[in-house]
């Protein structure tokens, strides 16, 4: 089975522990839920 992290909110905050959750686990699926128009990244 593998394993998936939802993160709620597309802020600053959500797409960083995303990337930081991958980095640890790369195998780990990755949702981001956002209910506005954009989600924040970086370069």
């Amino acid at each position: 089975m593998k394993k998936r992290l939802v993160v709620v909110g597309g802020g600053a905050g959500g797409p960083s522990a995303a990337a930081k959750a991958k980095r640890v686990d790369p195998e780990l699926e990755v949702i981001i839920l956002e209910g506005g128009e954009h989600v924040s990244f970086s370069a």
